[in-house]
C-alpha cells in the first residue's frame, strides 16, 4: 500500500513523533493508522526503557489549583536538559500530571515506593476474603496478584489510568514523551493539599 503524505501528517499530528518514524510505522502497519499508533507506542516504550538509566537533573515544578481553591498540587518532573524543560509540550505534560494527582489522589509514584508491609497487609486482606472460597492455593495467589495490580492502579501515579484518556496509563503518557523528546523523564515527587485533609 502506498503511504501518502496526508497519512504521515495525520499520524504525526496524533502522536507528535517524527516524520520518518511515522512513515516507517505506517509501512509496517500497511497504512492502518491505529495499528501504526500501536507500533509507535511499543517502540516508544522500548526507547523509554533504554533511556531510564540516564540522569534527569533538569526539569520543572508544576502547580495545579482547583477552581474551588480547596485542592492544590505541586509536582516535580525531571528531564535531562533545560532545552526540554523549557519546551511548551513538556510544561503541558507537567501540568497534566499535576491535574492527574489532583483528580486521582495517588499515594505513591510507583509500586516500587510502596513499603513491603503495606503490600503484605493488602495481600493478607485479599487472602482473608478468599478464606472460604475453597480454591486451590495457586488460584488464590493469582487472584491475590490480580487484586494487588488493581490496588497499584488506585494508589500509584504511574499505574493509574490517565484522566484525559483512560485507555492508557500515566506510565504510557510519560513514555510517549520520552520517545518524543529523546530524553529520560522522571516524576520526582508530588504533594497534594486538600482543605480539611491531612
Amino acid at each position: 500500500m502506498e503511504i501518502t503524505a496526508e497519512m504521515v501528517k495525520e499520524l504525526r499530528n496524533r502522536t507528535g513523533i517524527g516524520v520518518m518514524e511515522c512513515k516507517e510505522a505506517l509501512q509496517e502497519a500497511n497504512g492502518d493508522i491505529e495499528k501504526a499508533i500501536e507500533i509507535l507506542r511499543k517502540k516508544g516504550h522500548a526507547r523509554a526503557q533504554d533511556k531510564a538509566s540516564r540522569e534527569a537533573a533538569d526539569g520543572a515544578i508544576g502547580a495545579y489549583v482547583h477552581a474551588t481553591n480547596r485542592l492544590g498540587v505541586l509536582i516535580e518532573v525531571n528531564c535531562e536538559t533545560d532545552f526540554v524543560a523549557r519546551n511548551e509540550e513538556f510544561k503541558e505534560l507537567v501540568k497534566n500530571l499535576a491535574m492527574q494527582v489532583a483528580a486521582a489522589n495517588p499515594q505513591y509514584i510507583s509500586s516500587e515506593e510502596i513499603p513491603a508491609e503495606v503490600i503484605e497487609r493488602e495481600k493478607e486482606i485479599v487472602r482473608a476474603q478468599l478464606q472460604d472460597a475453597k480454591k486451590p492455593p495457586e488460584i488464590i495467589e493469582k487472584i491475590v496478584q490480580g487484586k494487588l495490580n488493581k490496588f497499584y492502579e488506585e494508589v500509584c501515579l504511574l499505574d493509574q489510568p490517565y484522566i484525559k484518556d483512560d485507555k492508557i496509563k500515566v506510565r504510557d503518557l510519560v513514555n510517549s514523551h520520552i520517545a518524543k523528546f529523546g530524553e529520560n523523564i522522571k516524576i520526582k515527587r508530588f504533594a497534594r493539599f486538600e482543605i480539611g485533609r491531612y
